[in-house]
C-alpha cells in the first residue's frame, strides 16, 4: 500500500475514533436526563441531537467551514429538526415543523430551562421540556466534534463534553439513576481515547501506532494493540475500583441541583382553610350558582380542598414539606401518574365562586385553561397529587373556565374491603384534640372486628345518633366552626347537633385517636335524589364535607358521617342537664393559659417572626444571571478556545530558547495571520515563496525584504541579538496591522475565528 493511501486510512481511522469517542462521552449525559422525564422520549431528542451535531461537526471539518458557517448550520438544524425530535406534538404529522413549532423553539431556547426547573419531575415530554436536552446536546455535539476533528491536542474537546455533563447534573434531580456508572464510563472513555490519540500522534507519542517498516508491521501492530488493550483494561479496573471504594468509604451526601434553589416551594400556609368558610357558603350562597360542571360521572364528587392537619382551632392542609399534603407543584400534563380507574373529561365554568381554591374531581392528570385569564391562571396554578387539591394563586373570578382530564376510581364495596387493612400512610401530626375523644372512639368501635367495620361504626354512630342543623335563622342553635371547643360541645350536650363541618371533622378526629388514616374533604356532590343531568350546578345548598379513609390497595374511600337534613333535634334546648351542687365555698380556679385564638389575618397560620430581609430577589438574580452567563460561556467557548490556542502559539514562538527560532517564529506568525486572512500560502513553501504570495495579496512590498532578513538571521554565521529579535517582531506586528487594516471588519472577524493556521500546524520554512 502506498504512503498516501496509508496516510488517508490513518486519517479516516482517527476521525472515526474521534467521532465514536465523542458520541460515547455525550451519550453519558443524554442518559443522565432519564430521571427527569416520564418516558423514553428524551432519548429520541438527545440521541437525535447528538447525531445531528456530529454530522455538522464532520461536515464542517470536511469542507473547512469557519465558526460562523458551523454556527449557522447548527441554528438551521435546531429549527428544521426541532419539531420532529423535541416538539412532535406541534409538528405536522409529527415531523414537518409548523409556525407554532418555530415559535416554541425560539422561545424555548431561553425559557425552557426555567420551565424544566420549576416543574416537578418526572416531567411530561408534551409540555415542551424536550427542548432542553435537544438544544444542549446539539450545541455540545457540534462543539465537541469540531474541536476533536480540528484542534490538537484533542483534550480541548473534553471541555464542552464535561460542561454538558455538569449542566445535565445541575438541571437534573437530586436522586440520579446511576451517577457512579456515569462517572466511570465518562472517565474510562476519555482516558482510553486520549491514550490512543496520543499513541497516534507521531510527534508526541511514547509508542507510535504506525510501523516503522513493512517487514515488521504485523509484529509491531500486534504488540502495540496488546499494549493499548492492556492499558484500557488497567484504566477500567482502576476506575471501577476507585468508584467502588469511594461509594463504600464515603457516607451518602445530598446532591444539590438547581431546582432546589430556583423557585421556593409553594407555601400553602398563607391561605386560610376553606373549611372555615363552610357556614358562610351555606348562609350567603344557598341559591347562588358558584360554578357548573359538565361531564361529572355518576357518583362523582367535586373537591374544593382536602384537609389533614388539625391544630385545635382549624383543619387545614399540612405544611410539613414534600411528601405531605403541602407538596403542591405547578400544573403539568402528567399529574397523578399512579392513578387507576376510568378516565373522564370535565368542563368547569366559574360563576360566583372566588378565592384561590380551585374545584376539581377525581385524580387530575391535566388542566387546560381557556378564556381571557387563561395565561394568568396557568402560570399560578398548583396541584397536589397526594390530596387532589388544586390552588390558583391569582384567584378565581367569574368567566374563568378550564377542562380537567381526570381518572375516577370506583368506590369499593364493604365486601371488597372486608379483608383490607388501613393503608400505612404517614399523616401530619395532630394537636389540640379534646382528651375525651379517645374514650368515645374506643367505645364506638368496641364491637368492630375489621378495619372497615371500625370506619362504619364511627360513621353510623355520628349519622344515627346525631342531629342536623346549620344554625341559621329558624334552625336549632348550632354554632359554626370545628375547633376543640366546638367539638367538645358537640359531644358534651344532650344531643349531638351540627352540620357537615362538625361531623366530618369529628369523625376524622375520632379516627385519628384510633390510628386510622383519615382526612376531611370539602366539596360538592349531587344528593341521592338529585339528577345532575349533563350539567351539575354547585351552590351553597349542595355544599358538603365528608371523610376519606385510606385502605391498603384501594386508596382513599369516602364516608359521609353527617345525619340527614330531615333528622332534626327533638328539643330546642341543647345545653347539658343541670347537676346542682351544695352551696359551699369553692377554691379559686387554677390559672388558665390564654386561649389559642385564631389570628386576626385571613390566614389561620402562625405569623413568621422574622421580617423579610429585603434581599429575597438577590438569590434568583444571581442564579439566573449565573445560568445565563454559563450558557453564553458555553456558546462562546469555540471563540475562547481558538483565541487561547493562537495566543499560546504566539507566546511559544516568542519564548523559544534560541534567538534564531524566535526569528523563525516571528515569520511563521506573519504567515499564519496571512493564512487566516485567506491568503493562499502553500504549506511547506519557502520564505521567499510565502513572501511573494503575501506581498501580492496585501500589497506589502516589505514582506519580501523581511523574508530575506529572516533567512539571513536564521542561517547566518552569527546568532541574532535580543535587539534584532525585538526589531524583527516589531516589524512583523507592524506588517500584520497593515494587513488587517486593508481588510473589512467582517474579514478581520472571520480571521480571528479561522482555523486555517491551526490546521496547517507547525511546519518549518524551507530556505
Amino acid at each position: 500500500m502506498s504512503a498516501a493511501a496509508t496516510a488517508r486510512l490513518t486519517r479516516v481511522a482517527r476521525s472515526s475514533l474521534d467521532l465514536v469517542a465523542v458520541a460515547l462521552l455525550l451519550a453519558v449525559a443524554v442518559v443522565g436526563f432519564g430521571p427527569s422525564f416520564d418516558g423514553p422520549q428524551y432519548l429520541v431528542a438527545g440521541l437525535g441531537a447528538l447525531a445531528l451535531g456530529l454530522s455538522i461537526a464532520w461536515l464542517g471539518a470536511r469542507l473547512r467551514w469557519g465558526v460562523l458557517p458551523v454556527a449557522g448550520a447548527t441554528v438551521a438544524a435546531y429549527f428544521v429538526f426541532g419539531g420532529a425530535l423535541a416538539l412532535p406534538h406541534t409538528a405536522f404529522a409529527g415531523v414537518v415543523p409548523t409556525l407554532d413549532t418555530w415559535a416554541r423553539l425560539a422561545v424555548g431556547a431561553v425559557t425552557s430551562y426555567k420551565q424544566l426547573l420549576t416543574t416537578v419531575p418526572p416531567v411530561s415530554a408534551s409540555d415542551g421540556h424536550l427542548v432542553v436536552p435537544f438544544l444542549l446536546v446539539l450545541v455540545a455535539a457540534v462543539l465537541t466534534g469540531s474541536l476533536a476533528l480540528r484542534v490538537r491536542p484533542v483534550a480541548w474537546s473534553l471541555l464542552p463534553a464535561g460542561a454538558l455533563l455538569a449542566t445535565q447534573i445541575l438541571l437534573g434531580v437530586a436522586q440520579p439513576a446511576a451517577p457512579i456508572v456515569q462517572g466511570v464510563v465518562f472517565a474510562v472513555v476519555a482516558a482510553v481515547w486520549l491514550a490512543v490519540r496520543q499513541a497516534w500522534d507521531p510527534l508526541r507519542a511514547a509508542v507510535r501506532v504506525e510501523p516503522s517498516s513493512t517487514s515488521d508491521a504485523a509484529a509491531v501492530q500486534h504488540s502495540r494493540t496488546r499494549r493499548l488493550v492492556a492499558a484500557g483494561v488497567v484504566l477500567a479496573v482502576a476506575s471501577g475500583a476507585g468508584a467502588a471504594t469511594g461509594a463504600l468509604a464515603s457516607p451518602p451526601a445530598p446532591r444539590y441541583v438547581l431546582r432546589d434553589f430556583v423557585v421556593p416551594p409553594f407555601d400553602v400556609r398563607q391561605y386560610a382553610s376553606p373549611l372555615q368558610s363552610f357556614r358562610a357558603y351555606v348562609r350567603d350562597d344557598a341559591s347562588t350558582p358558584l360554578f357548573t360542571v359538565t361531564g361529572l360521572p355518576e357518583d362523582g364528587r367535586v373537591r374544593l380542598a382536602t384537609m389533614d392537619a388539625y391544630d385545635g382551632v382549624v383543619y387545614n392542609v399540612s405544611d410539613e414539606g414534600a411528601g405531605s399534603s403541602s407538596a403542591f407543584t405547578p400544573v403539568r400534563s402528567n399529574m397523578s401518574p399512579d392513578a387507576k380507574g376510568t378516565a373522564a373529561t370535565l368542563r368547569i365554568e366559574i360563576s360566583g365562586l372566588s378565592g384561590v381554591w380551585m374545584p376539581d374531581a377525581g385524580a387530575v392528570r391535566d388542566i387546560a385553561f381557556d378564556g381571557d385569564r387563561a395565561d394568568a391562571l396557568r402560570r399560578t396554578a398548583h396541584y397536589n397529587d397526594g390530596t387532589g387539591t388544586a390552588v390558583v394563586t391569582s384567584g378565581l373570578a367569574a368567566g374563568d373556565a378550564y377542562t380537567l382530564t381526570s381518572v375516577f376510581r370506583a368506590v369499593p364495596s364493604d365486601a371488597t374491603l372486608a379483608d383490607a387493612a388501613f393503608a400505612p400512610v404517614k399523616m401530619p401530626k395532630q394537636t389540640g384534640i379534646p382528651d375525651q375523644l379517645a374514650d368515645l372512639a374506643s367505645k364506638a368501635v368496641a364491637d368492630a372486628e375489621t378495619p372497615i367495620d371500625q370506619a362504619r361504626a364511627l360513621q353510623a354512630w355520628l349519622s344515627t345518633d346525631g342531629f342536623f342543623s346549620h344554625g341559621l335563622t329558624g334552625d336549632v342553635l348550632s354554632p359554626s366552626g370545628h375547633g376543640a371547643a366546638r367539638i367538645t360541645s358537640l359531644f358534651g350536650g344532650d344531643q349531638m347537633i351540627g352540620d357537615d363541618e362538625q361531623y366530618a371533622a369529628a369523625m376524622v378526629l375520632l379516627s385519628t385517636q384510633l390510628g386510622i388514616p383519615a382526612r376531611v374533604v370539602m366539596g360538592w356532590h349531587p344528593d341521592e335524589d338529585e339528577d345532575p343531568g349533563s350539567v351539575f350546578t354547585a351552590t351553597g345548598d349542595n355544599l358538603h364535607a365528608w371523610v376519606e379513609i385510606a385502605f391498603e390497595g384501594h386508596g382513599w374511600v369516602p364516608f359521609d358521617p353527617t345525619p340527614d337534613e330531615d333528622q332534626e333535634p327533638n328539643d330546642q334546648t341543647t345545653t347539658p342537664r343541670a347537676n346542682p351542687k351544695p352551696q359551699v365555698l369553692q377554691p379559686p380556679p387554677p390559672a388558665q393559659e390564654p386561649a389559642d385564638l385564631p389570628p386576626m389575618l385571613a390566614s389561620d397560620r402562625e405569623q413568621e417572626d422574622d421580617e423579610p430581609s429585603g434581599f429575597e430577589w438577590l438569590g434568583p438574580v444571581l442564579l439566573y444571571g449565573g445560568l445565563t452567563l454559563g450558557i453564553l460561556a458555553l456558546l462562546a467557548s469555540p471563540f475562547l478556545v481558538i483565541g487561547a490556542l493562537k495566543a499560546r502559539r504566539r507566546a511559544r514562538r516568542l519564548g523559544a530558547e534560541r534567538a534564531a527560532d524566535r526569528i523563525s517564529g516571528g515569520w511563521d506568525e506573519l504567515v499564519d495571520n496571512a493564512r487566516d486572512l485567506r491568503a493562499r500560502v502553500a504549506p511547506g513553501a519557502t520564505r521567499a515563496e510565502s513572501a511573494a504570495v503575501v506581498g501580492e495579496a496585501f500589497e506589502q512590498p516589505r514582506v519580501v525584504a523581511l523574508a530575506e532578513r529572516a533567512d539571513a538571521d536564521v542561517y547566518g554565521p552569527d546568532e541574532p541579538s535580543a535587539d534584532d529579535v525585538a526589531a524583527f517582531w516589531n516589524e512583523v506586528d507592524d506588517i500584520v496591522g497593515e494587513m488587517n487594516g486593508s481588510t473589512s471588519r467582517w474579514e478581520r472577524l472571520r480571521a480571528r475565528l479561522s482555523l486555517r493556521s491551526l490546521r496547517a500546524g507547525r511546519r518549518g520554512a524551507k530556505p
